[in-house]
């Protein structure tokens, strides 16, 4: 009967909050959707089409605080006051990752870390579709995880989880987690408490069984502190770059080797499209991943080789007169500009800049001395940036137009060298977000080639 079902709210109506309304209303539950911002077009449609009440502009807290149970966006702050009065009147708060695990029965594969998440997702993702097993792709990145269980029946889901949404996971069993490394990032989401963080990344773990695999990056000192306390009773498979676990993942004279205790795999990386020693360390963590739900080797291998990494991380962004422009616009902390810099090979002109987000630039200065010959700033406000390293680099100069930007990269360069966009900062302060950075720089190496 009308009105008897219970409540679900659903607080946001983006892809996730969308999808979770959805699911909600297939199993039976009164569904009520609110945003405090606008929804866009796409999802008013489905709103609509299903018959599910929604609001936008405010939250009705009234209605709200009869929820038996709410789905909270990633990207509502615990410090919101609704989120604030929700806690002190019990009502459940979860998010929409742990709503879609309740409904299906699929092998669930998640991976966090502060840096790497989606290219380790998009690789282990690709790695089971290649062994041509039934696979979804979910969580931080792609459809809404509720709504592909609501309208697929895949065996296995590969997961890309932010701390965010693992913060609201509360019974949700992975059958195998990957840590890749925690770095201090969103801090101001975590009382400025890097312990907070690492607690909150560490919940990938909650409710594992003997039975479930556990990789991890054993170099991170985060990490492997927090070993040391918790020591989970879970099959544990360390990746190295500094010795060979076995089993385990590590390099080895040029080779990736991961053995997960069946059999091992081998492949040299210079047959691999990922370079860098932090992408070893992802395509270790995501082979391993792939033996522990039984995939063979020929297919890991057939899998690594025809991967492409996901736009504007580390993307190849066109060549002119033997220069090579790199987009890393999703670099937006300054630990993925590491790993962008110590993957080249040859001399940089760095692009870098945007809005700070309380950015220390020490841990770059060694390798901005070893490879970068120039930084062009690109940004509204480049104070910090230009403070660091006027005394560091050898030319810099800068800009507020990315196309001046990409023209005086060319004009510094010569043949071997790259043009590297890794900012280092958020885009918002001359860009709509990090990919349209990437875009408008792509855009401006096109004119430039024409």
């Amino acid at each position: 009967m009308e009105g008897k079902q219970p409540l679900m709210v659903i607080l946001g109506g983006g892809e996730s909050g969308v999808g979770a309304a959805l699911l909600a209303k297939a199993r039976g539950f009164e569904v009520f959707l609110s945003d405090k911002g606008s929804l866009q077009e796409p999802y008013r449609q489905i709103l609509r089409q299903e018959a599910i009440p929604f609001e936008e502009g405010s939250h009705t807290e009234d209605r709200i605080l009869q929820a038996v149970e709410v789905v909270k966006s990633p990207g509502i702050p615990e410090k919101a006051p609704l989120v604030q009065t929700l806690r002190q009147l019990g009502i459940p708060v979860i998010s929409e990752i742990e709503l879609a695990a309740r409904y299906t029965n699929a092998r669930l594969i998640g991976i966090t870390g502060s840096n790497g998440k989606t290219t380790t997702t998009l690789l282990t993702y690709h790695l089971l579709k290649t062994a041509g097993l039934n696979v979804g792709l979910a969580g931080n990145i792609g459809d809404s995880f509720a709504r592909q269980v609501l309208e697929n029946s895949f065996d296995y889901y590969v997961l890309e989880l932010s701390s965010f949404q693992l913060d609201d996971m509360h019974r949700t069993r992975l059958d195998v987690a990957i840590l890749l490394n925690i770095t201090p990032d969103h801090l101001d989401r975590y009382e400025y408490r890097f312990q907070n963080y690492v607690n909150s990344k560490f919940r990938i773990l909650q409710n594992m069984m003997p039975e479930d695999t556990f990789i991890y990056y054993q170099e991170n000192p985060a990490i492997a502190q927090e070993l040391q306390l918790r020591k989970p009773s879970v099959r544990s498979l360390p990746v190295s770059l500094e010795t060979a676990p076995d089993p385990g993942g590590f390099l080895l004279d040029g080779e990736l080797v991961a053995d997960d205790g069946r059999r091992p795999f081998r492949l040299p990386t210079a047959d691999l499209p990922l370079k860098g020693k932090h992408n070893a360390i992802n395509m270790l963590s995501a082979v391993l991943a792939a033996q522990a739900v039984g995939v063979g080797p020929e297919a890991i291998r057939e899998g690594l080789v025809t991967f492409k990494n996901a736009e504007h991380r580390l993307e190849p962004a066109g060549t002119i007169d033997g220069v090579t422009f790199v987009n890393d616009s999703k670099a937006t902390n300054v630990d993925s500009v590491y790993y962008a810099l110590e993957s080249m090979t040859g001399p940089v002109i760095w692009i870098a800049g945007g809005l700070d987000k309380g950015n220390a630039y020490d841990q770059l200065e060694g390798l901005v001395k070893e490879k970068v010959k120039a930084l062009i700033c690109l940004g509204k406000d480049n104070s910090k940036l230009t403070g660091y390293f006027k005394h560091r680099v050898a030319f810099l100069y800068e800009t507020q137009d990315v196309n001046e930007a990409v023209a005086k990269g060319l004009e510094w360069a010569v043949p071997g060298d790259t043009v590297l966009l890794s900012p280092a900062c958020a885009s918002f302060d001359l860009f709509r977000n990090y990919e349209d950075r990437g875009n408008q720089f792509k855009e401006a190496v096109k004119r430039l080639m024409k």
